[in-house]
């Protein structure tokens, strides 16, 4: 008999059979849903739709006012209205009002994901949670609403890439770069409803925030979720103990999966993902002479604390180019008050960053940051797509914040080993 992937055995197991294969369909159990301001309303509507009243289990469901948060629009504020009305209905503890911040760097926060979960979400990033070894994947509003009302959704297995990353992380290049790299290999649809394995000692000499990176763009190469075996530092981030319920999930030896990409590592230059795809990916040196107007450091990619140490590590004692605008948004109010309570939020006001609540903020083209016709826009969020953050005229790169943080204080796009 052969061996199972990490996502075979979390879909075996919650739909309570011994094993799954690629390609089956399966019905199973889900342990949370998460909805937020993106699309929630339409979740909530599709659950009313299918005549039920009531949420399969009020503690399971979470709900995040994130995306144009505080709401700037009079549209915005009635779906927060509606989904706060919700949530008091509902009995919804999970409730996180304007203010606390993405719903990707919550989740964990809280306690809400752990490994062998099997988490959904309505927003195409649930895959973030891959981190923390669940099967965590987005799921469109009717879905949603199904696992709203049930708990349950049906699944395709996916068929598994197992992402092999090799060798040792140089200074100044982070797992950002990491998944830029594998999205110029794979392409935006080379991992279409795939799971991709990140395998290697590069991951496990990861942090957890760096690997939250990784997964977060699983989905940017059409991947079904992204996922690493969880390990001592899962827990310990996790604040929980290695016991027989949270016992981690792993590969089997023999494990059969699509295929398996290299990705060396060592000599890898700083990537920067040119407009208008996420695979559109640049080695640093082919794109050092592009102006930028704004710089955005924030988003449930990089705008967790060590994101924004890697920022000052390159601003400290400095000012941003006068020309420039560099908004600076935690993901959340933990990494806000931790951030404030070590200086570095004031370093980088100082620096001539302009910081702001969490939430996820330019990266949506929510309520701050909008970029101009003829603007360029430099992020460490994930897309950049046409109109992502602003006016379908500008252009969006992403890179690093080690990328970002050096090209605040020049004006154009700079190698941070440079500075």
């Amino acid at each position: 008999m052969t061996g199972h992937t990490i996502s075979e055995k979390i879909l075996a197991a919650h739909s309570g059979v011994d094993s799954v294969k690629a390609g089956e369909v399966v019905k199973a159990r889900v342990d949370a849903c998460m909805i937020n301001d993106a699309t929630g309303v339409l979740a909530v509507r599709a659950l009313k739709d299918m005549g039920k009243k009531q949420v399969w289990n009020s503690g399971r469901v979470i709900v995040v006012l994130d995306h144009v948060s505080p709401a700037c629009t009079i549209q915005s504020a009635k779906v927060h209205r509606e989904l706060r009305a919700f949530s008091r209905e509902q009995g919804i503890s999970h409730h996180f009002d304007v203010g606390e911040g993405v719903c990707h760097q919550l989740v964990p926060e809280y306690g809400m994901v752990k490994p062998g979960d099997l988490f959904v979400g309505a927003d195409s990033h649930t895959c973030t949670y891959g981190a923390f070894g669940a099967f965590a994947t987005g799921v469109g509003s009717t879905d949603a609403g199904a696992a709203l009302a049930f708990g349950k959704l049906w699944f395709k297995v996916p068929e598994t890439i197992r992402v092999d990353i090799t060798g040792t992380l140089p200074d100044f290049i982070t797992s950002k770069d990491v998944i830029l790299r594998v999205a110029k290999l794979l392409g935006v649809d080379g991992a279409t409803y795939a799971a991709l394995e990140f395998r290697g000692k590069a991951v496990t000499d990861m942090s957890v925030s760096s690997r939250m990176t990784l997964c977060n763009m699983a989905i940017e190469v059409g991947a079904k979720a992204g996922i690493c075996e969880p390990d001592e530092k899962t827990y310990e981030w996790l604040r929980e103990d290695t016991d027989e319920n949270t016992a981690p999930i792993t590969a089997d030896e023999d494990a059969i999966y699509k295929y398996t990409l290299d990705v060396p590592i060592s000599g890898l230059e700083p990537q920067v993902a040119c407009p208008h795809n996420v695979d559109n990916v640049k080695s640093i040196q082919e794109v050092e002479h592009i102006k930028v107007d704004q710089v955005f450091l924030g988003s449930c990619t990089n705008g967790r604390l060590e994101d924004l140490e890697m920022a000052l590590r390159i601003l400290k004692g400095r000012k941003i180019a006068p020309d420039v605008r560099m908004l600076v948004v935690p993901a959340s109010k933990q990494v806000y008050l931790e951030a404030e309570k070590r200086g570095v939020l004031r370093e980088l006001m100082e620096a001539g960053a302009v910081v702001s609540n969490p939430s996820c903020a330019a990266c949506f083209g929510g309520s701050i940051g909008l970029l101009a016709p003829g603007e360029v826009g430099l992020a460490t969020s994930n897309r950049n797509f046409k109109g992502r953050q602003g006016s379908p005229e500008s252009e969006v790169y992403l890179s690093s914040p080690f990328v970002a943080a050096a090209s605040a204080l020049t004006g154009h796009i700079t190698d941070p080993r440079k500075v």
